[in-house]
């Protein structure tokens, strides 16, 4: 599992991060912690646009993204 921490980084960083961490993936999941709901929104988007189905899970303040 790859593991990105993107809390407290403004957009677009976290989505680079992600894309970046999905092509080295090479089939591993991938899981994206952020803390802002719009890095949320656009990781999200992305991973439908790339045909992928993330579980999402809230703890406090942050949001875990598993993608894979």
């Amino acid at each position: 599992m790859i593991e990105v921490d993107a809390r407290g980084l403004s957009c677009p960083e976290p989505l680079l991060l992600t894309v970046q961490a999905l092509n080295e993936a090479n089939g591993d999941t991938v899981r994206v912690t952020v803390s802002e709901t719009n890095a949320r929104d656009n990781i999200l988007r992305m991973c439908d646009k790339r045909g992928h189905a993330p579980t999402l899970e809230q703890r406090g303040q942050d949001y875990i993204l598993t993608i894979g």
